[in-house]
């Protein structure tokens, strides 16, 4: 199958171009404009893709809110155009989304649902469900929402929390990180199998399209998570745990957004580990690399 990946550049993007190897097609903003809708159905309907996996975002979630229509444009305009052209080529959109979709959502004793009503928080948030929204017009549709996601530590120019989290500790004593917002970072290899996994099933089968949330297993927070970071590390950094309301931002965050993979699960893909067991994998690369 012939699929193109936007955002081929990103975290997301590279590791699905790099799990499909030559069935991939990866475009990203020195190819194609995604808000330019003129563009997108010149260039994309002459590539004649079999499918798209949508990974291009505005992801900068504090600028967003001085940038509402920069990240409209990109997040939800630019999801429009590419389902103008899934239908005349009759081809699946994958459009992979965010926890952030719950941020106005209560704090839960539960993982969230797929067909929980999202609440969604600050412009990056409301963007990307404007995004889910417009995919959903289109019948060959899977919405991916994921979260926290880090790459491979050989990806060198990828920005995540793991990552900033090492640079830290390598360079201070002490770290304060947040300790009441309850989510699940993930693992972009994990990530990149399950979204290959579904797109498969569902082409394959003709059925099953819809929402799926593909994140690691378990919940932490990004203080718990920090210290399981400074810990695989070797690190002596002490990890002090604050309150949002100790570190404001101009972006709301959400205050629980684990996210319920059931559904992912009971259709026998790829097993998404424990956050914890995606973490040591990210830990013993990191040495390998290092060691290189």
């Amino acid at each position: 199958m012939k699929c193109l990946i936007t955002g081929s550049a990103g975290q997301l993007g590279a590791e699905l171009c790099r799990l499909l190897g030559s069935e991939a097609i990866g475009i990203d903003v020195d190819t194609i404009d995604l808000t330019n809708r003129a563009m997108v159905h010149d260039v994309l309907v002459k590539m004649a893709p079999q499918a798209i996996i949508n990974c291009a975002a505005y992801t900068q979630v504090d600028n967003a809110e001085d940038r509402i229509d920069r990240c409209r444009a990109v997040n939800a305009g630019a999801v429009a155009s590419l389902v103008e052209v899934c239908r005349l080529l009759d081809c699946p959109l994958v459009q992979i989304s965010t926890d952030y979709v719950f941020t106005g959502n209560p704090p839960a004793a539960q993982p969230r649902l797929e067909g929980d009503k999202p609440i969604p928080r600050g412009v990056y948030a409301i963007t990307k469900f404007e995004g889910e929204k417009a995919a959903a017009t289109w019948s060959k549709h899977l919405i991916v929402r994921t979260c926290g996601l880090y790459a491979r530590p050989s990806h060198a120019s990828a920005k995540n929390f793991v990552k900033t989290i090492l640079r830290l500790a390598r360079s201070q004593t002490g770290l304060r990180v947040v300790d009441d917002q309850w989510c699940t970072p993930s693992y972009v290899p994990d990530v990149a199998q399950g979204i290959a996994f579904l797109l498969k099933h569902c082409t394959s089968r003709g059925v099953g399209w819809g929402t799926y949330h593909v994140t690691n297993r378990g919940e932490t927070t990004w203080c718990r998570m920090a210290r399981e970071i400074v810990r695989f590390a070797g690190l002596d950094t002490t990890v002090e745990a604050i309150t949002t309301a100790e570190y404001p931002l101009p972006a709301p965050r959400p205050p629980y957004s684990v996210l319920d993979t059931t559904a992912y699960h009971r259709l026998d893909g790829p097993p998404m580990p424990p956050w914890q067991d995606a973490l040591a994998a990210y830990c013993e690369e990191l040495r390998e690399v290092e060691k290189a």
